[in-house]
């Protein structure tokens, strides 16, 4: 191609070339030319031939691209045409290549194991407690994400989490070990569910760790429950606090379940009274439901003069608006002298003891008094009854027999007293 018939144009010429009604081509020679429209704007084009067909490629716009680089993509394109290229084939695939890359990538950091895991964690999270939770969080962030966290689930072989875990058994964590390697597994499970890895390291681990020791909740004997009984008699601290704790032991619910209760749950009119604890504030996000004994209706009268103008049943002292402190009742039994020998998760220990030593219930009856899940999941699905009447009759026979247990001048006839305020209602 003659020069003279190349570079045409100079910068200055691009530079001032003003629009007009319709758009025109400025050639620059060699099938490349500005192509400038009515609104201002430039673009730099080329037309050239593939066999008997013209086609036409963009090689950018200005001033992003200069006339000096327009000239340097022109040239690229008719030595890809003289190696017998097309440059728009050349392109496509260059495109491809690039999306691979970008998918390449996106599909790496998906994979990331902290990234993994609070995807798992959030998922997960609408079945579980707001403790269970913060629980969860504090273990990956604590312990596991400083080592695994910025590897790739891909990345992450069996001596790696091992060495997470011995460390936390270095600090005498057993406990906290055996939970981290479940969680550890957990998230490698969703991993291969959702396609970011095909290996679960964690599995192979359940026996690597030193078997854990559980150490359970201290509770009363059942010997013990009528020296606690007149000690809760006379417990000279808060009056609300002290109804706490003899509801707690009426119900033997778990201490949050207790502290977070409302008015608005607890079906009180008619012949069975029943509190109704909703999914979300329950360990297995299952609803449960509390017969009340007479005597527990007793207390509730009680606490009403407390807390019949809030939403809580048993709110803070300091704000009415938030929850009895969980340290509340711990201290309560500090100050009766049962530190380290009795919490109030342990009267569900004690409860379930006498409640099966009695021989009068139904063991499932009492195991769904106390919300737990049949661990056998084809008897989990199968049986479905409540056990609600006998349940009805067993927290009645429980209430009565902690009054048995009480110093006999101090007893209290709940029965009658309920009667006859039952009778001024009306």
């Amino acid at each position: 191609m003659n020069k003279k018939t190349m570079n045409r144009l100079t910068e200055v010429q691009v530079r001032k070339a003003k629009p007009r009604e319709e758009s025109f081509k400025m050639a620059d020679g060699g099938g490349m030319y500005l192509l400038v429209h009515h609104n201002g704007s430039k673009y730099w084009r080329i037309n050239y031939r593939i066999g008997r067909q013209q086609q036409t490629q963009a090689l950018g716009v200005w001033p992003a691209v200069s006339l000096k680089e327009a000239r340097e993509k022109r040239a690229q394109l008719k030595a890809m045409l003289k190696e017998g290229k097309n440059p728009i084939q050349v392109q496509k695939e260059k495109k491809e290549e690039q999306n691979k890359m970008l998918q390449k990538q996106q599909i790496q950091e998906e994979g990331v194991f902290e990234r993994v895991t609070k995807e798992w964690i959030r998922r997960q999270s609408v079945r579980w407690t707001e403790k269970h939770c913060r629980d969860v969080r504090r273990t990956f962030e604590n312990h596991i994400f400083p080592e695994l966290g910025g590897r790739h689930l891909n990345e992450i072989d069996i001596r790696q989490i091992l060495g997470v875990l011995r460390a936390l058994e270095s600090e005498g964590k057993h406990e906290a070990a055996h939970r981290a390697r479940q969680r550890i597994e957990a998230v490698f499970r969703y991993g291969i569910i959702t396609g970011l890895c095909e290996h679960n390291p964690a599995v192979s681990l359940k026996g690597a760790l030193t078997p854990q020791r559980k150490k359970p909740q201290a509770a009363l004997a059942p010997e013990e429950l009528p020296e606690f009984l007149r000690r809760l008699e006379v417990y000279e601290g808060h009056r609300l606090t002290q109804l706490a704790m003899r509801f707690m032991l009426l119900t033997f619910v778990r201490t949050t379940e207790l502290r977070h209760a409302e008015w608005k749950e607890f079906r009180l009119e008619g012949k069975n009274p029943i509190w109704i604890i909703p999914p979300e504030r329950m360990k297995m996000r299952r609803e449960h439901q509390v017969p009340l004994a007479d005597q527990t209706l007793e207390v509730l009268d009680r606490v009403r003069e407390f807390s019949a103008e809030e939403i809580l049943v048993f709110p803070g002292q300091q704000n009415p608006n938030r929850p009895m402190s969980e340290n509340t009742l711990l201290y309560a039994l500090y100050r009766m002298g049962y530190h380290s020998r009795a919490t109030t998760h342990g009267f569900r220990s004690t409860a379930s003891t006498i409640l099966n030593e009695s021989g009068r219930w139904h063991p499932d009856a009492i195991e769904r008094q106390l919300a737990h899940i049949d661990a056998n999941q084809v008897r989990k699905v199968y049986n479905r009854a409540e056990y609600l009447e006998e349940r009805r009759r067993m927290m009645q026979w429980w209430a009565d027999h902690l009054d048995t247990l009480s110093v006999p001048a101090e007893i209290i006839n709940f029965r009658e007293r309920r009667r006859e305020h039952d009778t001024t209602r009306l």
